[in-house]
């Protein structure tokens, strides 16, 4: 039952994506300039996501367990540490060069543009570095 609500609330997601214009690069990138041909409309698309994830989550944890499972799986790091300024700014510099973030880019696969098919291999190999890199660093110190 987990496995089916993940894949009907990916659908969901990746429609979501689609209708917005994430999953079109040159909706992202004229967004991100400011000084250009600033395309405001993601600013109220993410506004939207930030109020229904405000709301949805008040109305979630107001139960003592979630439906499917057997208890919430919420992040408890707070701390600013060099690995999460890294890879945020890894994956701000990939999607404004890119115009892709990785859901709207798994969303936009199908397509099989140009583009996608140039910002998938380095996406999967970032990933795959990400996963890792922790190890690595580990093992040499």
């Amino acid at each position: 039952m987990k496995t089916i609500a993940g894949f009907f609330c990916g659908l969901v997601f990746g429609v979501g994506l689609v209708i917005s214009g994430m999953s079109d690069p040159a909706k992202v990138l004229n967004f991100l300039d400011l000084f250009g041909s600033w395309d405001p409309s993601l600013a109220f698309v993410m506004g939207g996501a930030v109020v229904v994830a405000y709301f949805g989550y008040r109305l979630v944890l107001k139960r003592p367990v979630p439906v499917l499972d057997t208890q919430f799986h919420l992040p408890t790091k707070t701390d600013i540490d060099p690995r999460l300024i890294t890879g945020a700014s890894l994956f701000g510099v990939g999607w404004g060069l890119g115009g892709f973030c990785p859901g709207p880019a798994f969303t936009a696969l199908p397509l099989m543009s140009a583009g996608i098919l140039a910002f998938f291999p380095p996406l999967l190999i970032g990933m795959w570095l990400g996963r890792m890199a922790p190890s690595w660093i580990e093992a040499r110190a």
